[in-house]
């Protein structure tokens, strides 16, 4: 059974959208009924229709992902492989890294790290496992709300996750969170460190902004 978070279920499609953090009402699904989604509803929407959603409350929030964010997103994760490479610490995921962080809550961010001291043991093919990442990585997109994202960060730490990146591409930015409050504001003239959760990890965030904002060969 999908375990909520209030203690009614909300009585009109407004406060629903409101609960789930004013997210646009296309990325809400009616079937099944909101409420009474569950797990096994975000593994055969996927499989039935390749669309990657979110487990809030009982509800199938579709996943915000597009195009650019996309690109970010594995510029991202290549060079956290790259780190790893050098320090077996654990393995990244991409934005279909299903990951069950509370009950009744299934998240997708869009990169993670998981350490191989939380790495699921006894995962099985076709299940989503239940793990909090060490790293959770959102790429902001035009459909996230800010209480959309507020909602997320808080579920992060109380599941455990240890650092929050949040970037956001128009702005050019990124929140560096290590708790859910008083984030550390990066730009393009920052580098962006790993911290505790990956010791020695640097990135300077000129060369991936301007890797994932290229439209043509180098030098045109």
């Amino acid at each position: 059974m999908p375990v909520r978070t209030k203690t009614t279920a909300p009585q009109t499609v407004a406060e629903l959208l409101k609960r789930l953090g004013d997210v646009p009402a296309s990325r809400v699904r009616l079937v099944p009924t909101p409420g009474t989604a569950t797990e096994r509803d975000v593994i055969e929407a996927h499989d039935r229709e390749n669309r990657l959603y979110e487990l809030v409350d009982g509800v199938l929030v579709e996943k915000a992902m597009g195009f650019e964010e996309s690109r970010w997103a594995i510029l991202l994760a290549f060079h956290l492989n790259l780190y790893l490479l050098q320090h077996d610490l654990g393995v990244v995921l991409g934005s279909d890294g299903t990951m069950r962080l509370l009950p009744g809550l299934v998240r997708i961010p869009d990169v993670a790290f998981i350490s191989w001291d939380r790495y699921p043991k006894d995962l099985s093919r076709g299940e989503i496992p239940a793990v909090a990442p060490d790293l959770a990585v959102e790429i902001l997109s035009k459909s996230n709300t800010r209480r959309e994202m507020a909602r997320k960060l808080d579920e992060y730490f109380r599941a455990g996750v240890r650092l929050v990146w949040y970037v956001d591409p128009k702005a050019r930015e990124v929140r560096v969170y290590e708790s859910p409050a008083a984030p550390v504001v990066l730009t393009a003239a920052d580098v962006l460190e790993g911290g505790a959760v990956l010791p020695g990890f640097l990135l300077p965030l000129a060369e991936w902004f301007a890797q994932a904002e290229r439209t043509g060969p180098a030098g045109r």
